[in-house]
């Protein structure tokens, strides 16, 4: 047994730093910029010669080191250094443990993590497989993974909770995809072969609108919304005017904002359509970021604690201690998109720009190189004047 001892640790496995580390033996662990950690064994195959007739040295993988523990990989390096001494090459002659469903699909959370748009959304898409598939096919070894099986998660939940249902699908697809290009299952997808056969029923889904204002009632609601102090009133002026989402407005940064070009620019990575949109400021809305500028904070729209931003929630609360009842923060885009329509008579790529949104196919959207600012701007204006009542729009 003294070939399963090393330099390494549990500890050590668990909390060394970027890079090679060896533990001994040819073995050695990989610790990923991304912080993903594998293990590697090096081995000189007896007998075998390289391209350029040195003796044939070469790395394999092991495993992450969150699915194979260290004493397992020391023995796996054992087997693979024992058949280089006979001169057997490990590429074509060792036998490969399956991992369970769960353990493959902690790796390739680990191995995609540089990849995901923020933290949220990849512990996002683990908790969905951690309530919908783990539970009963998360001990299972990949190559084990049918129809039934894939089934088994899906069809509870695939017409109550049918967007949830999907995500799933699309994730337990990725996660047997992973598992075959490594090596570890082999034939067609089963949730390709489940799409295919339509073993699931059609599920029609009803389009969801956020309720919305009507545009002839905004002026007199933004009057109201005036005489308020509270941030959350501030906040909700300025997504009014702006017709942007709840999240960019509150996660809205002084970095942000240039006041010589009149002009926010929300960066890609806090946009839904990963693209950056500069949204062009009126007076209006200068006139409500202006004094903000004082409390020098990080954030333009700070809440209750220092450098932190408001609560989700708290524009929407906000309305109701208004009284005002069935109407969502989100909405206020579509009463936007309204007015654009029935009163400015703006094109449709305009308005729809002014929201961000993606006009036309990819196609089209490559050869548009302009993102239309300075006609956005005048929409924004004439938007700002409608709603702070400084310009003779019609309101009925």
């Amino acid at each position: 047994m003294a070939y399963l001892n090393g330099k390494l640790t549990k500890k050590l496995v668990e909390n060394l730093g970027t890079g090679r580390h060896g533990d001994g033996n040819g073995l050695y662990l990989v610790v990923d910029p991304s912080g993903a950690r594998r293990w590697i064994v090096r081995v000189t195959v007896k007998g075998q010669k390289n391209r350029k007739g040195a003796p044939l040295r070469t790395d394999f993988g092991l495993g992450g080191a969150d699915i194979v523990t260290l004493h397992q990989a020391r023995e796996r390096a054992l087997e693979y250094r024992r058949m280089a001494k006979q001169g057997l090459n490990p590429r074509f002659n060792a036998q490969r443990e399956i991992p369970t469903f769960e353990g493959m699909a902690r790796l390739v959370h680990i191995e995609r993590l540089p990849t995901w748009k923020n933290a949220k959304h990849g512990q996002q898409w683990l908790n969905t497989l951690r309530d919908y598939a783990f539970p009963k096919i998360g001990r299972m070894p990949v190559d084990a993974i049918g129809q039934p099986e894939a089934l088994m998660c899906l069809s509870p939940i695939w017409t109550v909770k049918h967007e949830t249902a999907k995500r799933l699908a699309q994730r337990i697809k990725t996660v047997l995809d992973v598992a075959k290009s490594k090596g570890f299952r082999s034939g067609e997808n089963p949730i390709t072969e489940i799409h295919d056969a339509k073993a699931l029923p059609k599920v029609t889904k009803k389009p969801k609108h956020h309720a919305a204002m009507r545009w002839q009632d905004v002026p007199a609601f933004y009057a109201d919304l005036k005489t308020r102090d509270a941030m959350a009133a501030k906040a909700l002026m300025f997504t009014c005017l702006t017709g942007s989402r709840t999240g960019e407005v509150l996660g809205m940064e002084w970095a942000e904002i240039d006041f010589d070009a009149r002009l926010w620019t929300v960066p890609a990575s806090r946009m839904k359509t990963d693209t950056e949109h500069r949204v062009p400021l009126t007076d209006e809305m200068l006139a409500i970021l202006e004094p903000l500028t004082a409390l020098k904070s990080k954030l333009v729209f700070e809440g209750q604690k220092r450098h932190q931003p408001l609560s989700n929630m708290a524009m929407l609360m906000l309305l109701r201690r208004m009284g005002v009842e069935g109407v969502t923060v989100h909405g206020f885009r579509s009463t936007f998109r309204d007015w654009a329509s029935e009163v400015a008579n703006a094109p449709r790529e305009v308005a729809e720009m002014s929201l961000a949104h993606k006009v036309g196919s990819d196609v089209e959207r490559a050869y548009a190189r302009s993102d239309l600012l300075e006609r956005r701007r005048e929409l924004m204006e004439r938007w700002s004047g409608f709603v702070s009542e400084k310009s003779p729009e019609k309101t009925n």
